[in-house]
């Protein structure tokens, strides 16, 4: 059997944890309904939810993969990160990661207004260079 999924952390290529999807089949990249907030979970990967009104579009990657790459994947995952449906911007319903908003902590940055992990990233580490 294949499985498919919408990542937006750093399962996308160039990031942290894209070699856990070696051997997947790269679909493209999209995004989501803006109905998702999303958040900054310690700098290490974000964390989205669905919301029912205030959300935002998110941008991620889409693969198609073997049972055993989504085992390696599902393994190499952070705490509290799920699979679960994502409604992409042309109205199709996929599997996608999510995470409980219950599990968001007050130290945990709301980096909704940047719709994408990467982009995020980037603002930050361009204003952490400013500041040196």
């Amino acid at each position: 059997m294949t499985k498919k999924l919408f990542v937006n952390g750093t399962l996308m290529r160039g990031l942290g944890l894209h070699k856990n999807l070696a051997g997947a089949t790269f679909l493209g990249e999209f995004n989501t309904k803006p109905y998702y907030r999303i958040f900054s979970i310690n700098d290490v990967h974000p964390g989205m939810y669905e919301v029912k009104e205030g959300g935002v579009a998110v941008t991620g990657e889409y693969y198609e993969m073997s049972d055993e790459i989504w085992a390696a994947v599902e393994a190499g995952e952070p705490p509290f990160l799920y699979d679960g449906p994502v409604q992409l911007e042309d109205g199709s319903i996929v599997d996608g990661i999510l995470y409980p908003q219950e599990c968001i902590k007050p130290e945990h940055t709301d980096i909704s207004e940047f719709g994408d992990w990467r982009i995020y990233m980037a603002h930050k580490s361009s204003n952490n260079k400013s500041e040196i």
